[in-house]
C-alpha cells in the first residue's frame, strides 16, 4: 500500500471528480452489478456516483476497492454483522477488491455510535486476542485469498499528535454535534468525552488510507461513513459511495441481534444450535433473513413466498434457510445432520450428542438433579417446569415434584431441547 497522505496536505483537485455517464456507457452487466449492491440495502448514497463507478470499472477493467471495518469489541460474530459481510461478499464475486478492515487503533477510542454513554476501553490485550478471532470468522464468509485484510493501526499510529490535531481541524465541533446521539446527549446533560470526537474523523481519515470507492456500514454507522466522503474530499481523493445495511432483528423477531438481549446466533455455534435457533424464528422474519441472510436469487425467494401464500407449509421454507446458513458456517453434512437431529426431536426422540453428567447423591430429588446437572438454573424454576409437565426422566413426564431417583443411568428432558445423560451414584 501506498503511504497515508500527509494530514498536513493535501487540496481538492478538480481531476479527481466523479466518472461522468457520458464517459462511461451503463451496460447491462453494470445495471446488474447495481442491481445485486441495492438487495437489501437501507441506503446507497449517492447512487447515480456509485453506478458510474461501477461502469468505469467495467470499462477500464480496474476493480473498485470496498472498505468495512469491524472494532474487535468482543471475541465472538453472529448472523447480524454478517449482512454486511454477505454484501461484501456479494461484490467481491463481482471482481472487486474488498477490504475487512480490523479497527485495532479505532477500538481503542471506543465507537460512540448508537451510546448514550462513553464506551469503557479495551486492553491491547483484549484486542488482538479478538482481532485474531474475527479474522478466523470472517473468512467463513469472505474469500480471504482474495481480500486485502488490513488494520488501521498501520496508519494511525504514525499519525502522532500533530497529524490528529491537523485532522481535527478539517471538521467542526457544529458538524460534529449534528450527530444524533452526540446532540441527544448533550441536550440531556450526559458527558461526551473529547477522544469521542476522534472516532469518526479515525474512521473517515481511514477511507483516506485505503483510497475506498464505497464503505459498507449498518444504519447506525451512516455518519461515520459520510465522514470518509468528506475528508477525501479535503485530502483531493475521489469521494468514496457509502452503503448502509439493515441491523438485523434477532431471534425474538424485535430487537437487534444482541448477545446482551440473547435473541442471536452465533456464527461458531454448533450446528444443531444454529439450525434449530433459525427454526425457531416466526413466518414474517423469515423472509427478512431470506433478503439479508441467504445467498438464493430473489427471483427464487418470492417465487418461494408465492408458494407459501398458496398454503404451502412455512416451515419448509424455514427448513431451506435454516439449512442454507448452517451449511455456510459448517458445511452441507452437518446441516443435514443437524436437520436430523431436530426432526428426532420434535418427534420425542433423544439425540444423539446430548451432554454427559455424573452426579453423586443417591437418592436425590428431581429439582436438585436439575439444577446440578445444568437443566434448570434453580431448584424453584425446576419445580415450576415439572408443573407445567416440561420435565420428563427415560421418555417420562415427571409429576412429583418429590421424586427421588436412586443410582443408575438417566436420560432427562427439559422442554423439547435441553436433555442430559445422566449417571447417578451415591
Amino acid at each position: 500500500m501506498s503511504a497515508a497522505p500527509d494530514a498536513a496536505s493535501a487540496k481538492v483537485s478538480s481531476t479527481d471528480q466523479p466518472p461522468t455517464a457520458a464517459k462511461y456507457p451503463v451496460t447491462d452487466r453494470v445495471r446488474e452489478a447495481l442491481a445485486i449492491s441495492l438487495r437489501g440495502c437501507d441506503e446507497l448514497l449517492p447512487q447515480e456516483e456509485w453506478l458510474h463507478k461501477l461502469a468505469r470499472s467495467e470499462a477500464t477493467g480496474v476493480p473498485l476497492r470496498i472498505k468495512f471495518g469491524m472494532d474487535p469489541t468482543a471475541p465472538d460474530l453472529h448472523l447480524g454483522h454478517t449482512v454486511v459481510l454477505n454484501k461484501m461478499r456479494a461484490l467481491q464475486d463481482l471482481g472487486h477488491v474488498v477490504i475487512p478492515l480490523i479497527g485495532d487503533f479505532t477500538t481503542t477510542i471506543g465507537d460512540p455510535s448508537g451510546r448514550n454513554s462513553t464506551r469503557p476501553p479495551l486492553t491491547r490485550e483484549q484486542i488482538e486476542a479478538n482481532a485474531k478471532t474475527y479474522f478466523d470468522q470472517i473468512r467463513l464468509v469472505i474469500d480471504i485469498e482474495r481480500a486485502e485484510v488490513r488494520y488501521n493501526s498501520e496508519w494511525s499510529d504514525p499519525l502522532g499528535a500533530r497529524g490528529m490535531i491537523q485532522l481535527a481541524a478539517r471538521y467542526t465541533v457544529a458538524r460534529m454535534m449534528e450527530r444524533d446521539d452526540f446532540a441527544k446527549r448533550y441536550a440531556g446533560n450526559t458527558p461526551i468525552s473529547v477522544h469521542e470526537f476522534l472516532y469518526p474523523l479515525m474512521q473517515g481519515y481511514d477511507s483516506v488510507a485505503l483510497r475506498s470507492d464505497l464503505e459498507l456500514g449498518g444504519t447506525d454507522q451512516k455518519f461515520n461513513l459520510l465522514m470518509g466522503r468528506h475528508l477525501q474530499h479535503e485530502y483531493g481523493q475521489e469521494p468514496q459511495c457509502v452503503l448502509t445495511m439493515p441491523l438485523l432483528e434477532g431471534t425474538d423477531g424485535v430487537e437487534k441481534m444482541s448477545k446482551s438481549k440473547g435473541n442471536y446466533i452465533g456464527i461458531s455455534e454448533p450446528a444443531n444450535v444454529m439450525f434449530a435457533k433459525v427454526l425457531s424464528i416466526n413466518d414474517e422474519l423469515m423472509w427478512r433473513w431470506y433478503t439479508l441472510l441467504s445467498f438464493r436469487p430473489e427471483a427464487e425467494i418470492a417465487a418461494l413466498r408465492r408458494e407459501v401464500e398458496a398454503g404451502r407449509n412455512p416451515k419448509d421454507a424455514k427448513v431451506m434457510l435454516a439449512k442454507e446458513i448452517t451449511a455456510r458456517f459448517h458445511g452441507a453434512a452437518a446441516a443435514d445432520a443437524a436437520h436430523e437431529d431436530f426432526q428426532r426431536r420434535a418427534a420425542g426422540g433423544v439425540p444423539d450428542d446430548i451432554p454427559e453428567v455424573s452426579l453423586a447423591g443417591a437418592p436425590l430429588g428431581i429439582g436438585a438433579l436439575l439444577k446440578q446437572a445444568g437443566l434448570a438454573p434453580s431448584s424453584s424454576e425446576a419445580m415450576r417446569l415439572i408443573e407445567q409437565g416440561g420435565v420428563k426422566v427415560d421418555g417420562s413426564t415427571v409429576s412429583d415434584k418429590g421424586l427421588k431417583l436412586d443410582a443408575g443411568r438417566y436420560v432427562v428432558q427439559v422442554g423439547k431441547r435441553k436433555f442430559a445423560r445422566v449417571t447417578l451414584t451415591a
